[in-house]
């Protein structure tokens, strides 16, 4: 999506938001993401604050206003500031997190943050005042016709676990940004989703699952359930990528067939084991 720019803004939008924040001296656009029309830092005297949004008659801004309000329920996640709706556009203020994305390679320190960060939220149930469709519906042309119970989980997840999408705090705490994607999902989904990011960026499988394991939800998961997910996350991130190819995909897809793959071997070393 094309972004626009602060200083592009009409002049009655900016000054709503002024009139929460007082005179914006500097905006600067995100450098990644490619969802928000509008995404940057603003600077002010009283700070800095994050601000992104959309064309008030765009047809996805219920997706900023539900990012909203999960946030607001959300762990690990920056305060929602405000919110306008002027000048055509609608736009939700976030505190500005200081911070930089997490190295996700074997050896880093940065991974015991991000386990931290999964426990709790795999801790943190789906706020029920808000209406999403929940992963295994998200996903069912991908899921077998049998949803496993284990699937249909309420839990809050966040569903989109890029390294872009996590600040590791000066206080070293790792904060999850973005939570457009965010659907009820098992509590384990998170940690699971982790597993391809933790493979694309360096780890072998077993050791991504070494690390997945840390957190208690994904642990006690049942493992042919996990599994099944493993499997599904790898036809839909090759489905993806053949129709909706973006340069980062190639990867991503090819770490979730290693850790599926890896997955699968293992129930049939099992089943094998356990063979009369």
């Amino acid at each position: 999506m094309d972004r626009i720019e602060w200083h592009d803004l009409p002049a009655p939008t900016r000054a709503a938001v002024e009139r929460h924040t007082g005179p914006v001296e500097q905006a600067e656009t995100a450098p990644h993401g490619v969802m928000s029309r509008l995404a940057c830092t603003i600077r002010t005297r009283a700070g800095r604050a994050f601000v992104k949004g959309t064309a008030h008659d765009d047809p996805q801004a219920w997706v900023y206003r539900h990012e909203a309000q999960v946030t607001g329920n959300a762990p690990r996640a920056p305060r929602v500031l405000w919110e306008i709706d002027a000048g055509g556009w609608v736009l939700y203020g976030y505190e500005y997190v200081e911070g930089r994305y997490p190295d996700l390679t074997p050896g880093s320190d940065d991974l015991a943050p991000l386990v931290r960060t999964l426990i709790v939220v795999s801790k943190t149930p789906w706020p029920e005042t808000l209406h999403k469709k929940p992963l295994h519906t998200r996903w069912a042309e991908f899921l077998p016709k049998d949803i496993p119970t284990g699937l249909q989980g309420r839990g809050l997840a966040h569903t989109d676990m890029s390294p872009h999408n996590m600040l590791l705090s000066d206080a070293g705490e790792l904060v999850l940004l973005d939570w457009a994607l965010a659907c009820p999902a098992p509590a384990w989904a998170d940690t699971a989703l982790t597993i391809p990011r933790l493979i694309s960026a360096g780890h072998k499988p077993e050791y991504a699952e070494t690390i997945a394991r840390q957190v208690p939800a994904y642990f006690e998961a049942e493992p042919a359930t996990v599994t099944t997910f493993a499997r599904t996350v790898y036809i839909a991130w090759e489905n993806w990528e053949r129709t909706r190819p973006m340069p980062h995909r190639a990867a991503l897809t090819a770490a979730a067939q290693a850790w599926a793959t890896h997955r699968e071997k293992g129930r049939q070393t099992e089943a094998h084991i356990l063979s009369p």
